[in-house]
């Protein structure tokens, strides 16, 4: 006979699918779920080889191997332009657009193409875990975002490591993430980093999320993002005193392109960015909406027909009237 627990995992099991089909919320945290236990299941992994060559960058190779399938899973194709410019072996600071946690999942991605590149993260991501361990056997330099002096300490000393092996430094210079479809205003950090040591610094941007993703709202469809490299700007010759001006100069590049590469997915798609509502509805919402908009019509018909039988005026539902 079966226990009290099979019973309830037969259960979960069979409502799983209709949940996951009718609840835009549920979806959500379960893709959210399925993105970070997979994970740290692969950092658990991953953990015995890693420590073979500790602290190499080239360990987030194998993390972008085991991890990448975790974006076909959620439903998120990234595409990649420029990936001749990232794949330079050369020293860059790289800056990006920071949305979501989702933003690891494209550099998995493609972090084959970048071969040696690290990661500015916050120090609390050391106490992640697994997670936490594997990235710091990779190579990640850990920063104190509350302590900007430290910070700055960490990320200057770490410029003759970049040259010297010739790694790329990836910064999220906006500091928390933000789907806002919108790029906000820079951090300084990355870019006294770049004008010290005198590295180039290399834009990438990505497509905004706003077609498929929404916090507030708990929703997370299927989705396609463009990420997008941009040519190095040289920082030789720079001074501090040029700083404002080369941030502005990176950011307004940055925006120019993310709002081509948004509006190009938002036209491929047909969609609207969430904060228009266009990613409102789910997919199997979508689907109630096509069906009942196929009954609609057929019922006021019925209804027209059903009066003028009776002898009774026809009046139009204004309810169901299309507007063009």
């Amino acid at each position: 006979m079966a226990s009290y627990y099979e019973i309830f995992l037969i259960c979960g099991i069979i409502l799983m699918p209709i949940f996951y089909e009718t609840s835009h919320k549920f979806r959500y945290f379960f893709k959210f779920f399925i993105y970070y236990f997979v994970l740290m299941i692969n950092s658990i992994i991953l953990i015995p080889a890693m420590m073979f060559r500790a602290k190499d960058v080239r360990n987030l190779i194998w993390a972008g191997t085991f991890c990448r399938p975790i974006s076909t899973v959620l439903g998120i194709k990234w595409e990649l332009r420029g990936a001749d410019i990232l794949s330079r072996d050369e020293a860059y600071v790289i800056v990006a657009n920071h949305q979501s946690s989702l933003d690891i999942l494209g550099m998995f991605d493609f972090w084959h193409v970048m071969n040696k590149c690290t990661v500015i993260a916050k120090k609390e991501l050391l106490y992640t875990g697994p997670f936490g361990v594997a990235a710091w056997l990779s190579g990640l330099i850990f920063i104190d975002r509350k302590n900007a002096e430290k910070a700055h300490v960490a990320m200057n000393e770490c410029t003759d490591m970049l040259k010297e092996k010739r790694i790329k430094l990836w910064v999220f210079p906006e500091g928390t993430r933000r789907n806002t479809n919108e790029i906000h205003p820079f951090k300084k950090g990355a870019f006294h980093t770049a004008v010290r040591s005198q590295l180039p610094i290399m834009p990438v941007v990505y497509s905004s999320y706003g077609s498929f993703l929404d916090d507030k709202a708990k929703i997370l469809n299927n989705g396609h993002v463009i990420v997008t490299t941009l040519e190095p700007i040289e920082t030789k010759g720079l001074t501090s005193d040029d700083i404002p001006e080369l941030m502005e100069r990176v950011r307004n590049v940055m925006m120019d392109t993310f709002k081509a590469t948004t509006k190009e997915v938002e036209n491929k798609y047909s969609v609207n960015s969430t904060k228009n509502g266009g990613v409102g509805l789910s997919g199997s919402k979508l689907r109630l909406r096509c069906i009942d908009d196929l009954i609609k019509p057929k019922l006021a018909s019925s209804r027209r027909l059903n009066a003028s039988a009776n002898g009774s005026p026809t009046k139009e539902s204004a309810v169901y009237r299309r507007k063009e």
